[in-house]
C-alpha cells in the first residue's frame, strides 16, 4: 500500500513501541502514589517531560499532557478566557480552524461568549486587513491555527502576534499539522500557547499536548492536581513516553528542513506530473507558504470519492479532506470560507505525504492516476 493520508495520521514507529512496551510493563504504577513503584513511575513521567520539553524548546513547567489536540485546544481557550481580565470576554477564531475547533467556538457561543471570526482570502491565506480591524481591546484571545489540514497554507503567526499584543490579547495556535514537519521551538514561536497531537509525528494516538508560557493567567476547565493543576486525571504513562520518544526522533532544525525539502520535492514532482497528464487540474495553495508533504487538489468536477477509488485501485490511501469530515455531502468549510464553488469543492482530493514517502511512491501515482481518470474527464465533457 502506498499511503498518502499522512495528515491524518501516521504509523508509531518501531522506537515509540518499544518505548511504550517497556513503560507499560515496568511503569504501571499510578505516578501520584506515594509507594517506590508509584515513585518509579513518578520519575519516568519527569524524564520523558524533561525529552519532550528539550525537543520543543520550552520549559518543562510550561508541558501539560493530554489527550491530543481536540482537549489541548479546548482547555486553551476556556482556561485563558477564564483567566482573562475583566471587559475582554470576546475570542476570535479563525474561518478555516478544525472542524472540532469550530465546534468549540460554537459551544461558546451557545454559553453567551462573544465570538469573532478572522476571514480567509480566496487563496486561502488569513486576511490580515480583516485581523488588524478585528483585533481590538476587547479581545482576550485569537485562536489561529499554524497550518492548514486541508490546503497546508501557513497562517501568519508573527503578524497576528503583534496585532494581539498591541491589543493586549493573547494569541493561541493549533500546530497540529506544523509539528513534526517543520521546525517548533516554543522558545521562538509567536504564540502565547500551542496546542498538538502526537500522533501527527508517528507517536501513539490519544496524547498530546498544550504549551502554556510562564505567567500566564489560566483557569483550568478540568481541574485536579496533576499537570500541576492545569488537568486533571492520571497521566497515561506509557502514551507520554511514546510522545517524548516521537520527539526526540525528530530531530534538530537542519534535520526537520533537509526532511521537509526532500518531501516538497516530491509534492511538486507529483503535482508537475499530474497537471502534465491532467489539464483540468487545480492545487489549492499552490504559490503560497505552505506544508511541505501536503497537496490539496480537484481533477475538473470529478467527485472525490470516484478520484478516491480510482486511487483505491492503485493502492494508494488517500483521503477527500480532513479524516474527521472526509465522506460526507457537504463540500469542506475550507474551501467554503476560501469562496469555492460547491462543485469544485465536492472533487477535493488531500494527498499528504510523510517521512515514509518516496519518489516510487510519487512515479507509481504519475503512472496509474491518469490513465484511469482520462476517460472520466471525457465522459463528463461530452455530457456537457
Amino acid at each position: 500500500m502506498i499511503y498518502l493520508d499522512h495528515n491524518a495520521t501516521t504509523a508509531p514507529s518501531h522506537a515509540v513501541l518499544q518505548a511504550m512496551a517497556q513503560a507499560m510493563a515496568q511503569h504501571w504504577a499510578n505516578a501520584s502514589s506515594q509507594h517506590a513503584p508509584g515513585q518509579e513511575a513518578r520519575r519516568c513521567l519527569a524524564q520523558a517531560r524533561q525529552q519532550a520539553a528539550q525537543a520543543l524548546g520550552c520549559k518543562p513547567a510550561e508541558l501539560v499532557f493530554t489527550s491530543g489536540a481536540t482537549e489541548s485546544n479546548q482547555l486553551a481557550v476556556r482556561g485563558l478566557l477564564a483567566g482573562a481580565p475583566v471587559g475582554r470576554r470576546r475570542v476570535l477564531f479563525s474561518q478555516v480552524e478544525h472542524s472540532a475547533h469550530l465546534a468549540l467556538a460554537r459551544s461558546l457561543v451557545a454559553q453567551g461568549v462573544s465570538v469573532g471570526w478572522l476571514p480567509v482570502r480566496p487563496d486561502g491565506a488569513l486576511d490580515l486587513r480583516a485581523a488588524t480591524e478585528l483585533i481590538n481591546p476587547e479581545v482576550a484571545l485569537v485562536s489561529l491555527m499554524a497550518a492548514n489540514n486541508e490546503t497546508g497554507v501557513l497562517m501568519p503567526l508573527a503578524e497576528v502576534a503583534a496585532l494581539t499584543r498591541q491589543a493586549g490579547a493573547l494569541l493561541h495556535t493549533d500546530a497540529t499539522q506544523w509539528l513534526g514537519k517543520l521546525p517548533f521551538r516554543f522558545d521562538d514561536c509567536a504564540a502565547d500557547a500551542v496546542s498538538f497531537s502526537a500522533h501527527k509525528f508517528h507517536g501513539p494516538k490519544g496524547v498530546g499536548g498544550l504549551l502554556l508560557r510562564q505567567g500566564l493567567a489560566f483557569h483550568s476547565p478540568v481541574p485536579g492536581s496533576q499537570e500541576r493543576g492545569r488537568r486533571g486525571g492520571t497521566e497515561n504513562l506509557p502514551a507520554i513516553v511514546g510522545l517524548a520518544t516521537a520527539l526526540s526522533q525528530l530531530g534538530d532544525a537542519g534535520a526537520v528542513n533537509a526532511e521537509a525539502r526532500r518531501q516538497a520535492t516530491l509534492r511538486d514532482a507529483l503535482e508537475q506530473g499530474l497537471a502534465q497528464a491532467l489539464p483540468e487540474l487545480q492545487v489549492w495553495g499552490q504559490g503560497l507558504a505552505r506544508l511541505p508533504g501536503t497537496s490539496y487538489l480537484r481533477v475538473g468536477l470529478l467527485a472525490a470519492d470516484t478520484v478516491l477509488q480510482r486511487l483505491a485501485r492503485l493502492g494508494v490511501a488517500a483521503s477527500s479532506g480532513a479524516a474527521c469530515s472526509s465522506g460526507g455531502s457537504q463540500p469542506s468549510h475550507v474551501l467554503s470560507a476560501m469562496g469555492v464553488p460547491r462543485e469544485q469543492a465536492l472533487a477535493a482530493v488531500r494527498l499528504s505525504l510523510g517521512r515514509d514517502s518516496t519518489a516510487d511512491d510519487v512515479n507509481a501515482v504519475l503512472q496509474g492516476l491518469p490513465a484511469l481518470l482520462a476517460p472520466l474527464l471525457h465522459e463528463a465533457q461530452a455530457c456537457h
